[in-house]
C-alpha cells in the first residue's frame, strides 16, 4: 500500500502517533511586528486574521496548561539586529523584513504580543530565517530536554509554522500543528497550510484537543 495517507487538499491523519511520549510546546513569532495592529507587517492583514483565530488568547490558554502539565514551552522569536545586518534578503519575507526595519532587538516590534510573553521556566530560541530550527539551539534543547513531539502555535501558518514542522518532521519528531492557535494573513492561506501543506506532515489539532491529550 502507498504511505500517503491522504491525498493532496485532504486533512491530516489525527490518531495519536503509536511512538508520542514527552511533548514540548512551541510558540512562534507571536511578536508586535509579526501580528500587532501597529506592526511593521499590519497591511499584511496579518492582525485581523489573529483577531479571528483568537490566537493571543488561544496560545495562552494552551501555554498555561501546558506548564500545568510540566510541558515545555519554547518561545521562538525572530530577531535582527539595528539596520537588519547580516540578514541575506534572498527572498521576499527577508527583503521584508530589511524595507521595513521589522523585528529588531530591543525594539517594541520584536516584543512578543501581550498575553504570550516568556514566564519563568519558558525556553527562548532566537532565529534569523523562517524556519525556527535553521542555525538555533531548538532541537539541541529539545533533544537536552527530552522531547520527541513538537505542539506547534503561532505565527505565520504558511510560513514560519510550515517550515519549522516540516523541518521537524524531518528530524524525526512528531508534529501536531494547532488550528486555533496558528494564524496568517487569510483564511485562504490558513486552509492551505492546514489542509494541504500539513497532509503526511503531521495532526492538525484544536487547543481544547491538544489540552485533552496534555
Amino acid at each position: 500500500t502507498s504511505p500517503i495517507t491522504e491525498q493532496p487538499g485532504g486533512k491530516p491523519p489525527n490518531d495519536p502517533p503509536k511512538n508520542m511520549t514527552n511533548f514540548a510546546l512551541i510558540i512562534q513569532d507571536m511578536q508586535h511586528d509579526v501580528i500587532g495592529e501597529q506592526g511593521a507587517f499590519a497591511e499584511t492583514g496579518a492582525p485581523a486574521h489573529a483577531a479571528g483565530q483568537n490566537v493571543i488568547a488561544n496560545v495562552a490558554r494552551l501555554a498555561d496548561a501546558a506548564r500545568g502539565a510540566g510541558v515545555p514551552v519554547i518561545h521562538v522569536h525572530y530577531i535582527v539586529e539595528k539596520g537588519s545586518v547580516g540578514l541575506k534578503p534572498n527572498a521576499p519575507l527577508f527583503q521584508g523584513v530589511v524595507d521595513t526595519n521589522a523585528l529588531v532587538r530591543g525594539s517594541w516590534g520584536a516584543a512578543p504580543v501581550e498575553g504570550v510573553e516568556p514566564v519563568d521556566g519558558d525556553h527562548v530560541v532566537e532565529k534569523m530565517r523562517m524556519n525556527g530550527f535553521y542555525e538555533t539551539r531548538l532541537d539541541i534543547l529539545l533533544r537536552g530536554l527530552g522531547v520527541d513531539s513538537l505542539v506547534i502555535s503561532g505565527c505565520y501558518t504558511n510560513m514560519s509554522i510550515e517550515h519549522t514542522a516540516r523541518h521537524g518532521a524531518d528530524a524525526g519528531y512528531t508534529i501536531t500543528v494547532v488550528s486555533d492557535g496558528t494564524s496568517t494573513t487569510s483564511d485562504e492561506w490558513q486552509h492551505a497550510a492546514l489542509s494541504y501543506a500539513m497532509t503526511n506532515v503531521g495532526r492538525v489539532l484544536t487547543v481544547d484537543e491538544v489540552i485533552a491529550e496534555l
